[in-house]
Formats: C-alpha cells, sequence, structure tokens
C-alpha cells in the first residue's frame, strides 16, 4: 500500500525571523524537514508532497535537489489565499495563509491513498512515522479512522519563551475526545501553565500528551475539511488574522461523529526552534543521533528501510 507524506511549509515564520523551513540545523546542512523525508522513506512511505507558497517553490526544489539529489518521488501543491470551497468568496483582501486545515486540503489533487501530515519545521523522531504508517496500513481499519503521534507536552517546550500547543484530552481506548489550543505555554511565577484561545489561564504539569501536527488520515478526511472550511468562511471569513486550524476542524469532526482519531504514543524525540535561541540545542541533539549512528551525516535517499 502506497503511503504518502505531506509535508505543511507555507507557513511564515513569523516569531523565527526568517524562512525557518529551510533552516540547516543538521551536518551537511540539513533542515528538519529533511529529516522528515528521510524517516518517512526508511518506513515505507512512497510518495512526498510539499505545501509550499507558489513564490518559494524555486527555493524547496533546489534544496531537496541539494539534499536528495532527485531521488524522490515530490510532488508541489500551493496554498493560496483564493483556493476556496465552490460557492465560496473571498470576504477582502486576504495575504496571509488560511492555517494548516487550509494547507492540508492544497494537498487533495496529489493524494489518492493514505497520508500522513507533517509540520516542514518539526523533527518527530524515526517511530512515530513508522508507527502511523502501521496503523494507515493495518487491513481492518475503517477509512474514517485517522490518527495523531501524541508527545508528552513537557518534551516539547522551549526554555526562552512561551509556545503554542494542541493539548490532548483522550478517552479510555486512547481515541481523541477533543483538542485544545494552548497559547504561551511556559512558566509564570514558577508554574506551568499557558491560556486558552478564550484566555482562560490553564495550570499544566507537563505530563499532558499533545499533538505537534502529525496526522495519518485518508481521502476520505478532504470532503469532510472541506465542509467544515465553508462553515469556518461563513463564520470568520472576514477577519483577516482568522486561521482554519486543523486541531479545531478534526474537533468539529469527532463532535459530529463523522471521524475518529486515535492518538498513538510517540516517544520521541520531538526538536523545534521556536525561537532563535533554540536552535544551539537542536543543532547539539542532531549531531548527537548523527554521533549515535540513527542518521548519517550527509542525508540522502533511503533504500529498504535502511539508514544508511
Amino acid at each position: 500500500m502506497d503511503l504518502t507524506l505531506v509535508v505543511l511549509a507555507a507557513g511564515l515564520s513569523t516569531r523565527y525571523g526568517r524562512l525557518k523551513q529551510l533552516e540547516p540545523l543538521g551536518p551537511g546542512g540539513a533542515a528538519l524537514l529533511d529529516y522528515g523525508l528521510y524517516d518517512a522513506r526508511r518506513a515505507g512511505y512512497d510518495r512526498f508532497v510539499l505545501v509550499v507558497r507558489p513564490e518559494l517553490e524555486p527555493r524547496f526544489r533546489e534544496h531537496l535537489e541539494r539534499i536528495f539529489s532527485g531521488t524522490l518521488r515530490v510532488g508541489w501543491a500551493h496554498q493560496q489565499p483564493d483556493d476556496l470551497p465552490a460557492g465560496c468568496a473571498l470576504a477582502g483582501k486576504r495575504s496571509k495563509p488560511w492555517g494548516t486545515g487550509h494547507a492540508v486540503l492544497a494537498a487533495r489533487e496529489h493524494v489518492d491513498g493514505p497520508f500522513v501530515v507533517m509540520n516542514a519545521d518539526d523533527f518527530y523522531g524515526a517511530e512515530a512515522y513508522a508507527a502511523l504508517g502501521d496503523f494507515l496500513r493495518h487491513p481492518g481499519r475503517s477509512q474514517l479512522d485517522f490518527a495523531a503521534a501524541g508527545y508528552r507536552l513537557r518534551d516539547t517546550l522551549s526554555p526562552h519563551g512561551g509556545v503554542s500547543r494542541a493539548l490532548c484530552e483522550l478517552d479510555d481506548d486512547g481515541y481523541l475526545r477533543r483538542v485544545v489550543e494552548v497559547k504561551n505555554v511556559g512558566e509564570e511565577g514558577g508554574t506551568l501553565g499557558g491560556r486558552t484561545l478564550s484566555g482562560r489561564r490553564l495550570e499544566l504539569t507537563g505530563e499532558e500528551t499533545i499533538s505537534m501536527n502529525l496526522w495519518g488520515a485518508e481521502p476520505a478526511a478532504f470532503p469532510l475539511l472541506q465542509e467544515r472550511f465553508a462553515h469556518f468562511l461563513d463564520e470568520r471569513g472576514a477577519d483577516p488574522d482568522a486561521e482554519f486550524l486543523l486541531s479545531e476542524a478534526v474537533n468539529e469532526l469527532i463532535a459530529a461523529r463523522a471521524c475518529r482519531v486515535k492518538v498513538i504514543p510517540a516517544s520521541g524525540p520531538w526538536l523545534g526552534v521556536t525561537y532563535q535561541d533554540d536552535r544551539p540545542h537542536v543543532e547539539a541533539r542532531l549531531q548527537g543521533l548523527v554521533a549515535a549512528g540513527q542518521y548519517p551525516a550527509v542525508l540522502s535517499s533511503v533504500d529498504q528501510g535502511q539508514a544508511g
């Protein structure tokens, strides 16, 4: 069974200050997205779709050619503000992307089988891609049974400032009840906490399960997301800062019993650079993984699941 990795790479990197999706953090100038492509390929993924802004596609093409020498099957999708469901129109001028839910929809013409969605600027660890791939290959799974990798909150924080995280509330069988978006997660007065989208202060232990936007799904997800996006546009489309978040769309679909989402524990490590000061830590961790033999010093294509 073919598996596709959809890479969300159209973000603006506002807090980081430059295009961190291609930031060279690993040996040989590898970006975090390169490790995701590498890990997915050795886990048996066959196709790769990068969702980018049209003006940046040449830079991404050049980067992937340098790292992988044309050995990956890559398709290109553009996230553009005027890509709207039939019957919907832009209410005013829109320059920024619509958000992660819309970015996934941008890949819909390039995906015809089970797929995994990742952020281009996150490192998820090889086990997460393998576990989601195994879930999607399971012969008894419903086409409306989706999945998400779940990480421990404490393992994803930055000592250099607050971060946004998606807390997962689970049922007894490990399926998602809902996702709670929490902003500015960090230490405040000696206590770990953050604020919900409504502004309510939420105290946290650090042991909470969170989604870092690594999801597994089927093409059946696309019409469901299109419907939720149309609803979003009706309610909030006139707000130039409103974002159609994948987590919020999933919440609505779960509440409507349109799908189920199994949360699969991920042991990591998860790595990401929210702030410039996060960079030395991430570079050191990647160097350590290379030194431990988990990755080659220079990434390239992977054949038959071998790390090289």
